[in-house]
């Protein structure tokens, strides 16, 4: 793993900023999320925000994402992408993946929302992927590592019958959209990258109902891919940015 250089106290507060315009992006979206509609729409919703509180939308333009934002409904499992025919129907789930570019830094978090009627086996999922990721950022410690995560993640879920995506997974933020270390939902207690303090990363594990396999999709004029679920069940996820501090951890994008 490459070195990783600690956040100056000046720097944690432009971070903290940037998280909590991240987290207030996901709150006034939530509003919005109803039956009828589309993706394009939550887009534009989000990217008009980010832009009249001064930040910019990370995704736009990442490594040639066209859309400002991610949105993945039901079994796609992360960086869907927003377009005019997806329609949000009774019953949905749709992770909408949010990052805020504010004064250098990248405030970065997720949601799984439940779209009118949902049945009780998709909520128990979405409940379980937070439990997850809170399981996951409760195992932090600033002389830890990212196994000791990865390990309680992957253990929570599967005593709930469900499976952890291996492939994709949290990583480092900060000064860069995406910076070492790779944040996995499975693991060994003490194995992998060491945690370094005040140095964020996310937490955001990906929950499946069924199998763990993915199918791996091309976004035309990009490098980024966008994942569905083998078996074609379902989906959730829920993601954190964290403050790895000289006694434990911080939660940055806490709504």
């Amino acid at each position: 793993m490459k070195s990783i250089v600690p956040l100056s106290p000046d720097e944690v507060k432009k971070m903290t900023r940037a998280c909590r315009l991240a987290a207030e992006t996901l709150n006034h979206i939530e509003k919005y999320l109803k039956i009828g509609q589309t993706t394009e729409e939550i887009n534009q919703i989000v990217h008009d925000y980010t832009l009249r509180n001064g930040a910019v939308p990370a995704p736009l333009g990442y490594k040639g994402f066209p859309k400002s934002v991610c949105t993945s409904v039901n079994s796609v499992i992360c960086h869907g992408v927003p377009d005019a025919v997806t329609v949000l129907k009774d019953g949905d789930i749709i992770n909408v993946d949010v990052t805020c570019k504010l004064d250098g830094f990248f405030g970065d978090t997720s949601r799984t929302f439940l779209i009118g009627n949902v049945s009780e086996t998709a909520k128990d999922l979405v409940q379980t992927a937070h439990q997850a990721m809170m399981k996951g950022i409760e195992a932090i410690t600033p002389a830890g590592t990212t196994g000791d995560i990865g390990f309680e993640i992957q253990k929570f879920i599967t005593r709930k019958g469900y499976t952890a995506v291996r492939e994709i997974g949290g990583h480092g933020v900060g000064r860069n959209f995406h910076e070492e270390p790779f944040v996995p939902s499975y693991g060994k207690r003490g194995k992998l990258d060491r945690l370094v303090p005040f140095h964020c990363i996310t937490v955001e594990p990906m929950v499946n109902q069924g199998t763990e396999e993915i199918i791996e999709y091309d976004i035309p004029g990009s490098l980024i891919k966008y994942y569905l679920t083998a078996d074609g069940l379902l989906s959730a996820q829920f993601e954190h940015t964290v403050l790895v501090t000289d006694t434990g951890y911080e939660i940055l994008t806490q709504a």
